[in-house]
């Protein structure tokens, strides 16, 4: 019996392949429990027997994460797989936008007809309407300093650029990745008062929708470039577009066209090719199939965006692994080792994890474990999924089953 994995969009083969022989994965499968996704739409109660969502990017505003915690499923993503090739993009589109290539291209597209004689004389005699300016020396303020936001910091540090950079929950690990010449702001103030240039990298949710709006807008200095890769609703279209064109803002780049951005001239669109490149998407499948190859066999859990990391390895005396995914209360630990001793069942290993809303158990097991024993702990209205799986010498010695749905 093989594991069923849906695919949705098209994922990396490289990724796939990782899953091996076990799992039947593809676009068909039915009651999957387990989905691979990029920007499709996933709505978890539709899926009865679902257990994992790893997406393939780092955004997860298209699957239903509050839906899924609740009926404990795992959500995964893929912080820093694509975070080169957005930000090589940032500046590619930066670069266009600066020097006037998009408008200068297209020029010479219209001179085709034209002898060489008469294209030497139109270009001398028009090129100064394509004048542009220098990155260098401008300021470059960078909101959000994940992955993608560190490597555009970074990236406007070496071009010479002077960088401020903002995130209202900055990780350690990616601060520490800054450059020295990056200066962190301390409020989002700091950045509109400075920028020449403010460039979007926050998630979308409830925080950051709508983040950039007439009242921010108006802070910015006169003449301002916005660049928006991280999500089209970040930012108010109609704002923005009213800042264009009162001349409060003098461009605005974005990945996420719309019917009013394609018709504005101030507005430079690419066809949502962050993330569009060989390099990124094998990198991003791998990473999505790693994880929730991970997940299925042995319960661990790492890039998930609603369940704390916890990732152990079983010993050799290990016969069954138990999962349970509880509301994060006191006394649970308590609770279920209490009830698995009183079986009878000698604990091996326990690990508990939490992130403030999930707590996140593994409790490696010495023997099998009894249904009734499941009942008990599942009669807790504080349980939300128990997990079994069974180990020969360590590793996974089953088909993945859920054990009926949430």
């Amino acid at each position: 019996m093989k594991t069923n994995i849906l695919v949705m969009n098209a994922i990396a083969p490289e990724g796939l392949r990782l899953l091996g022989e076990g799992y039947e994965a593809g676009p068909s499968v039915a009651d999957p429990v387990g989905i691979l996704v990029r920007s499709s739409p996933v709505d978890t109660d539709a899926y009865p027997w679902l257990l994992a969502v790893a997406r393939a990017g780092a955004g997860v505003n298209n699957i239903t994460v509050a839906k899924a915690t609740e009926r404990g499923i795992c959500i995964f993503n893929t912080p820093g797989a694509n975070a080169n090739a957005v930000a090589e993009l940032v500046f590619v589109m930066l670069g266009l936008c600066a020097r006037n290539i998009h408008r200068g291209a297209e020029f010479c597209h219209g001179l085709a007809s034209l002898p060489d004689a008469e294209i030497d004389k139109r270009i001398e005699a028009d090129k100064e309407n394509f004048r542009g300016f220098e990155l260098a020396g401008k300021t470059l303020g960078v909101v959000g300093l994940g992955k993608i936001g560190v490597k555009v910091a970074n990236g406007g540090a070496s071009r010479r650029m002077r960088v401020v950079g903002f995130d209202p929950y900055p990780s350690l690990e990616n601060i520490h990745a800054l450059s020295p010449e990056v200066t962190l702001a301390r409020s989002m103030a700091e950045v509109t008062t400075q920028a020449d240039i403010i460039t979007l990298h926050v998630p979308l949710g409830d925080k950051t929708r709508g983040l950039v709006n007439a009242a921010l807008v108006g802070r910015l200095k006169r003449g301002t470039i916005l660049v928006n890769f991280a999500r089209g609703p970040v930012a108010v279209e109609a704002d923005v577009l009213a800042a264009l064109d009162s001349g409060q803002l003098a461009a605005y780049i974005t990945d996420f066209p719309t019917h009013a951005t394609l018709n504005h001239s101030r507005v430079i669109n690419s066809p949502h090719l962050g993330a569009s490149t060989g390099e990124s998407e094998e990198q991003c499948a791998t990473m999505a199939a790693k994880s929730i190859k991970a997940y299925l066999e042995y319960g661990t859990v790492s890039h998930s965006v609603n369940f704390p990391t916890a990732e152990s390895i079983p010993a050799g005396n290990v016969h069954t692994r138990l999962i349970m995914i509880n509301r994060d209360i006191p006394g649970m630990i308590g609770f279920a080792s209490q009830i698995i001793g009183a079986s009878g069942i000698n604990i091996a290993s326990y690990l508990n994890e939490s992130n403030g809303a999930i707590g996140y158990n593994i409790i490696d097991l010495e023997s099998p474990i009894q249904t009734a024993v499941l009942d008990q702990i599942l009669a807790n209205r504080d349980v939300i999924r128990l997990r079994v799986i069974p180990f020969a010498h360590g590793v996974s010695s089953a088909p993945v089953r859920p054990g009926g749905p949430a």
